[in-house]
């Protein structure tokens, strides 16, 4: 489970930052005047691989939260968000000329792809072994006794609030 978490986190976290950085860097010449600089990120180029790689960050969290079948459903959608990044990173790579940019305008793609694989393969595992991994502890849900399960537990504070306007303590009794 660890492993599962621990891989989309990474891979949400890379591909976040890999997209964030230039992709493509051209630089046009002006004679007498100062090179105008065009300069492009991946989330430029592909706006939604950012949110993609969020929602993968977020069910990363709440894949800790879920169990069962609803665990692995969103395995699945983690699995699918993936492989988004994953082709997001390679349209907005595809056909771009890198120009100035050198090396990171091949390698931030390259990294966001990798990132966008990472969450694949979390998203697969929480797929495939999900529903064998603990839940959250039982502390944290509400307990209904077998003879509470009709009683109505509402309070009467009236009656309270009444016996203390005639000078009577509640808690005396």
């Amino acid at each position: 489970m660890t492993s599962t978490v621990l891989f989309c986190l990474a891979g949400a976290g890379l591909a976040v930052y890999a997209v964030t950085r230039t992709w493509s860097e051209v630089v046009t010449e002006r004679p007498g005047l100062s090179a105008l600089r065009a300069i492009r990120t991946g989330a430029d180029l592909e706006p939604w691989v950012i949110g993609l790689a969020l929602v993968a960050l977020a069910g990363a969290g709440a894949l800790l939260a879920t169990r069962g079948i609803v665990r692995r459903v969103l395995g699945g959608l983690l699995a699918l968000a993936g492989l988004g990044v994953a082709a997001g990173a390679i349209a907005g790579r595809a056909g771009l000329d890198t120009g100035s940019a050198g090396a990171g305008g091949v390698i931030w793609p390259v990294l966001c792809v990798l990132g966008g694989l990472l969450i694949v393969l979390g998203g697969l595992s929480a797929v495939r072994y999900g529903h064998e991994w603990p839940a959250m502890g039982a502390r944290y849900e509400r307990r209904v006794s077998a003879d509470q399960v009709e009683v109505d537990q509402r309070v009467d504070t009236r009656a309270v609030w009444e016996a203390l306007d005639r000078g009577d303590d509640p808690t005396a009794r």
